[in-house]
């Protein structure tokens, strides 16, 4: 009998910094690969590869992937071999996007600085 370590919704909101909400939310939106296990009490019990998974959705949230995109980039994965080319490109295309963001930040970034400096220099 192979033992697979298990995780409460506290721990996996403690290890992801989550809310039990957002958790609960991305189960019942798709956004996971697959159902989360239940103990006889309906309480969930998630494993390593969920709570993998799950950092991988927050990280794309946070980034800015819209919902549709995570939705769909997690049932070409559930889908398994063979949609790796769409995945490729639905994870490309939402770099390009993020980079974009990174570049402009860092133009908005420059011109701080740049007050800064001639703030620093009159001073």
């Amino acid at each position: 009998m192979t033992t697979v370590p298990v995780l409460g919704i506290a721990e996996v909101v403690e290890r992801t910094g989550l809310s039990a909400h957002t958790l609960r939310y991305y189960e019942r939106d798709g956004l996971l690969l697959g159902d989360v296990d239940r103990d006889a009490g309906g309480r969930r019990r998630y494993t390593e590869r969920d709570l993998d998974w799950i950092v991988v959705v927050s990280r794309l949230r946070a980034t800015g992937m819209p919902i549709r995109d995570v939705k769909r980039y997690a049932a070409l994965v559930r889908s398994g071999a063979g949609t790796e080319p769409e995945r490729l490109q639905l994870l490309r295309t939402h770099r390009a996007r993020v980079q974009r963001e990174l570049d402009e930040t860092a133009a908005h970034l420059a011109a701080i600085d740049h007050k800064i400096g001639i703030y620093e220099r009159s001073a």
